[in-house]
């Protein structure tokens, strides 16, 4: 009994970390994000590429194969791998703007940081230093 009690202790502090939570948030907004890019190909990318070639959808781009000994023909389709060619490329993209976004935003973050105050030693050598350069002055 006490295995399980310190199994299910040890799982519960497992799964309440920030990083399995920070884990969990990052894929169901990853699902929610493929979704929009995946409407985005389909529904405004493709239509308009389809068009562009004459009408056709990426989707009808397929090569049926001979059937063998009465089987049924096999379908090679490669116009929807051409369409999740096209999601990937869209997908990578629009991470990679949001990540030099956000590294711009961090650059801007660090320059408007205030260079740290000078410590009493470099004070001190500073006040040296003018008082060395005032007395040269004098003379």
């Amino acid at each position: 009994m006490e295995e399980k009690k310190g199994f299910i202790a040890e799982f519960k502090e497992f799964i309440s970390r920030g990083s399995v939570i920070d884990l969990a948030v990052g894929v169901i907004i990853g699902t929610a994000f493929t979704a929009i890019v995946n409407s985005l190909v389909n529904d405004i990318v493709m239509p308009f590429i389809g068009y562009l070639i004459g009408g056709m959808s990426f989707e009808s781009y397929k090569l049926t194969l001979p059937a063998i000994a009465g089987n049924e023909p096999a379908v090679i389709a490669y116009g929807a791998f051409i369409q999740a060619i096209i999601n990937f490329l869209l997908i990578a993209l629009v991470i990679f703007c949001v990540i030099k976004a956000i590294n711009k935003l961090h650059k801007k973050e660090e320059k408007k940081e205030e260079a740290p105050a000078p410590s009493d030693e470099v004070k001190m050598l500073t006040e040296i230093r003018d008082l060395l350069k005032a007395q040269s002055e004098k003379k």
